[in-house]
């Protein structure tokens, strides 16, 4: 299994190096950023420095998404960055949510997302692209190599992932959940003619790793707890979309019950006051808390459930404990 690290663009920017550095030599594979340019700083700009700081790291956004950006200039900023330092990035990408809706945009259709995937991997590998009807091609890129990881959660995104993405990101770590929506996604790349095995899984999700203790515990599903919310934006959706269809799992479902809204303005925050509504029991199984040893034992589940690599969201108070514990204890545990 790979490791990855999931950290949002605050200033000042070299501190986030400095930990992508640190992870790298800890084992980590891949350093990943929140990608939501009103909250926080451009990430393609830090990329340039992280990869001018490590040797092997592969990093990209977590995800970007159709509408930021001209999609000829994602293409662009992706292929000089492997132009600079060797293919060493990624394409994670979604329909949209923080980065669009606190600009006052609606998130990408599935249908917008799926066009964007394929023209943003062909420009950045090389190929022409149409691009909002015009052709186009970057006639400077020689031998570029962008893989695309999509983010999704319902029904006909999963089934867009298996078709069409190079990766599937899912930012929850229950190991039932993941099983049904791997499978999902497998089903629908067998259905289109690929190798299953060849879509990558990446299971993104909080860990807070604790003595043990319940103090420890409660205060580290505090810290945690903003990831219910997060998720629970993205199973509202869902809900509106499907309703009580059956189409989603009701232990997805259940929970959002009594969400009331949202406000960005706290997004992937500690101390959202909008996720109060999050259970304890949704914070243990979407996230990890407790000691290593438990970390491991759920990482072995969803290694097991098709997972290729966990990265760890590291939205809370102990970052540097955090990476220090899993490059420690748990990245040799399952490397």
């Amino acid at each position: 299994m790979d490791f990855g690290l999931v950290l949002q663009t605050d200033p000042p920017a070299d501190l986030l190096v400095e930990r992508m550095v640190r992870a790298e030599a800890y084992g980590f594979t891949h350093g990943w950023t929140f990608d939501s340019v009103v909250l926080w700083q451009e990430p393609f700009v830090i990329y340039s420095r992280i990869l001018e700081r490590t040797e092997r790291l592969v990093v990209g956004p977590m995800v970007t998404n159709p509408g930021t950006r001209a999609w000829e200039v994602t293409a662009s900023l992706f292929a000089t960055l492997n132009d600079m330092f060797g293919n060493r990035t990624v394409c994670g990408i979604g329909r949209g949510d923080s980065a669009m809706r606190v600009a006052g945009r609606r998130p990408a259709t599935l249908d917008r997302l799926s066009l964007a995937m394929g023209a943003i991997k062909d420009l950045a590998e090389g190929r022409e692209a149409e691009v909002d009807g015009t052709p186009m091609r970057l006639p400077w890129v020689r031998g570029g190599s962008l893989p695309v990881w999509m983010g999704a959660y319902g029904p006909k995104a999963l089934d867009l992932a298996g078709r069409r993405a190079d990766g599937f990101v899912l930012q929850l770590a229950d190991p039932y959940l993941t099983e049904w929506m791997v499978a999902a996604v497998r089903a629908a790349a067998a259905g289109a003619g690929r190798d299953p095995a060849s879509v990558k899984v990446c299971v993104a999700a909080p860990a807070y790793v604790t003595d043990g203790s319940p103090e420890a515990l409660a205060h580290a599903r505090e810290q945690c707890r903003w990831f219910g919310g997060m998720v629970g934006n993205h199973v509202a959706d869902l809900v509106a979309r499907y309703g009580e269809s059956g189409a989603v799992p009701q232990e997805l479902t259940d929970y959002i019950r009594a969400r009331e809204g949202y406000d960005y303005s706290h997004h992937g925050r500690a101390d959202n006051p909008d996720t109060r509504f999050v259970p304890d029991a949704i914070v243990d199984r979407f996230c990890l808390v407790g000691p290593v040893e438990e970390h491991v034992a759920k990482l072995e589940r969803l290694r097991s459930a098709g997972v290729d690599q966990f990265a760890v969201y590291a939205m809370h108070d102990d970052v540097d404990g955090v990476v220090e514990a899993y490059g420690r204890d748990v990245v040799p545990a399952l490397s």
